[in-house]
């Protein structure tokens, strides 16, 4: 499994892009093995102001729907309208093409309470 040192993860299986105050979410290769083939991505909280561990959406597989958590408050500011057509691609490039929202940041020390990749790895067993 793949885990890239430089992003940030949540025991929720979220991992965290940081670019300024704003952050790129997408769910971790460990997450999209376990659902399996995704076949729905659904965010319908675009434009809206969530706090951190609210739900920002849904990923469905064949099996099973999951709620996705935002990470940090902030204003979810893109949706990756990409994955309504292919959302496929969160299974092939989780941490590329694969993403889901963009997020501008309410509370920047909320980000120090996310997890390592060597604190994830830990979480799962990895």
């Amino acid at each position: 499994m793949n885990f890239p040192e430089e992003l940030k993860y949540t025991k929720d299986h979220e991992w965290i892009k940081v670019d300024g105050d704003v952050i790129t979410v997408g769910i971790t290769d460990f997450a999209q093995k376990e659902l399996g083939d995704i076949v729905y991505v659904e965010v319908d909280t675009l434009d809206e102001t969530l706090d951190a561990e609210e739900v920002f959406g849904t990923v469905e597989a064949v099996k099973t729907v999951s709620d996705l958590f935002l990470p940090v408050a902030g204003e979810v500011i893109e949706f990756n309208e990409s994955l309504e057509d292919e959302p496929e691609k969160v299974n092939t490039d989780p941490y590329g093409e694969g993403w889901m929202v963009k997020v501008k940041i309410s509370d920047a020390s909320q980000l120090d309470d996310l997890l390592s990749v060597e604190a994830y790895k830990e979480i799962i067993g990895a």
